[in-house]
């Protein structure tokens, strides 16, 4: 993978599967883990469809999409770690490689639209 954005997008994917399956097997969390299994792998799979876009107006609706999911899953592990599932430092590095991908598709959406 030589694309940057895809890369980023994957390998947090399988950090949120990873996730996924700590909340459900060490927690006993199933709710909330699943929304944020659902939003985080979202983002990638977005992501690699934009890839393969038809149009400029295509590419940017899918990388947008991708763009509110990152918001949606920083909001789920905010969550997580306000009730206790997640402690400040397990959810530090996670949330930070959310914001992360955030910035990089802002980045890349604004020079779409110019």
């Amino acid at each position: 993978m030589d694309n940057v954005i895809e890369k980023k997008s994957f390998d947090f994917a399988i950090r949120i599967v990873n996730l996924y399956k700590y909340l459900c097997g060490k927690k006993q969390e199933y709710v909330l883990s699943k929304q944020v299994l659902r939003s985080g792998t979202s983002i990638g799979a977005n992501i690699a469809e934009a890839q393969q876009a038809q149009s400029k107006p295509d590419f940017i609706s899918k990388m947008s999409v991708a763009l509110k999911e990152t918001t949606e899953t920083k909001y789920w592990l905010k969550l997580l770690n306000a009730t206790a599932y997640l402690n400040d430092n397990e959810v530090k590095t996670i949330l930070a490689d959310c914001v992360e991908i955030e910035k990089i598709l802002t980045s890349i959406l604004k020079s779409c639209k110019k």
